[in-house]
């Protein structure tokens, strides 16, 4: 059974090589309908046979002032070409320890993020962050590029933006790829351990350098005021930097608010992610969780199926919504959708125009 899964999930990670990284060209095909869509795969992916998510067993909330949109917006085709008002990506390096051994601190490395900066920003203004990561197959240029040559989703945050769809905010890219750029091809090491072991470099040397670095809600890059501040942070990623975006969940809530895991479900066994909401000591009021996939991807089941089983816990750490304000999981089904770029820059684009708008 064990066996027939990492196949499965190595599967998943294969289609990462066009990801992302194929940015670049890749543009949005028509806008098709969202949400609690029907599933090819049926009861499989936790969906019914008339297209509703199952509500049976769930912690629901109810309304509230900051709602969740119910239908992901599709991203305007003039988005994907220059903005007038265009942000800045620069790169970011520091140094962390190879995340086999981190605790022994026993290897030292010198590793690379891309950073986006909004137009205008001023070391005047606090900004909130969200990191980014990266799928399979893939680094910390992938998302949005690089400084000589950004991808065409660098262009669509611009224009939300500048539009005032989202609020001016910086974005880290960053890689789990550690002592060599081929590890985020090795299924085995990314899944089992880089992925797992990512928070400490993201806590301990990443957090620290973006935010000592550029203008913040952190005061300072104290571990205290890192955590005082974390209302403004936010860590998401598509497929295997889902993954790591669940992860980070489990083991991050001290210093992050928000979540935008996309098509990626950790090896699910039975109460993890609950049992560490309830180990934090941190209330449902705490955090809050914008997941996404679409009913054409393979990880759709999957991904469905842990969303379901963290709802279901009679703890009550989970509870599904459309608003902020009466819950803290939003799960959106995109119709038609599969695991590949467009997905992955559509759902990252939908989770913009929500956090701190």
């Amino acid at each position: 059974m064990r066996t027939k899964r990492v196949l499965r999930i190595i599967a998943v990670s294969l289609f990462l090589v066009g990801l992302l990284g194929a940015c670049s060209g890749q543009k949005s095909s028509d806008v098709t309908s969202v949400s609690d869509a029907q599933d090819d795969a049926g009861s499989e992916t936790g969906l019914e046979e008339t297209g509703q998510v199952i509500d049976a067993g769930r912690n629901t909330g109810s309304g509230g002032e900051r709602p969740v949109p119910a239908e992901l917006k599709t991203i305007p085709e003039e988005y994907y070409q220059a903005a007038d008002q265009q942000g800045t990506l620069v790169e970011l390096t520091y140094n962390t320890y190879e995340s086999k051994t981190y605790e022994q601190k026993s290897k030292k490395l010198t590793k690379r993020a891309i950073v986006y900066l909004p137009y205008g920003y001023s070391e005047d203004k606090k900004y909130n962050v969200f990191y980014l990561m990266h799928g399979g197959w893939g680094n910390e240029t992938t998302t949005l590029g690089t400084l000589e040559n950004p991808n065409s989703f660098k262009n669509v945050i611009d224009h939300a933006i500048e539009n005032g769809e989202a609020e001016p905010l910086i974005i880290v890219c960053p890689t789990y790829n550690n002592e060599s750029p081929r590890d985020s091809a090795d299924y085995t090491l990314a899944f089992y351990t880089l992925t797992v072991n990512y928070h400490n470099e993201l806590v301990n040397d990443l957090i620290p350098a973006v935010e000592g670095a550029y203008s913040t809600y952190a005061a300072s890059t104290s571990p205290e005021d890192i955590q005082n501040s974390r209302d403004h942070r936010a860590f998401g990623g598509f497929s295997m930097g889902s993954v790591t975006t669940w992860y980070t969940f489990v083991n991050c809530l001290d210093e992050f608010r928000y979540f935008l895991p996309m098509s990626g479900a950790m090896d699910y066994e039975g109460d993890d992610v609950d049992a560490a909401v309830t180990a934090s000591g941190h209330s449902p009021v705490d955090f809050f969780i914008y997941a996404i996939t679409g009913t054409d991807d393979f990880e759709c089941g999957h991904f469905t199926r842990q969303l379901e089983g963290m709802l279901g816990m009679s703890s009550g750490n989970f509870i599904s919504t459309d608003s902020e304000e009466s819950g803290n999981v939003a799960f959106r089904i995109k119709d038609g959708y599969s695991h590949d770029g467009r997905a992955a820059m559509e759902y990252t684009y939908n989770g913009l125009l929500w956090f701190w708008n």
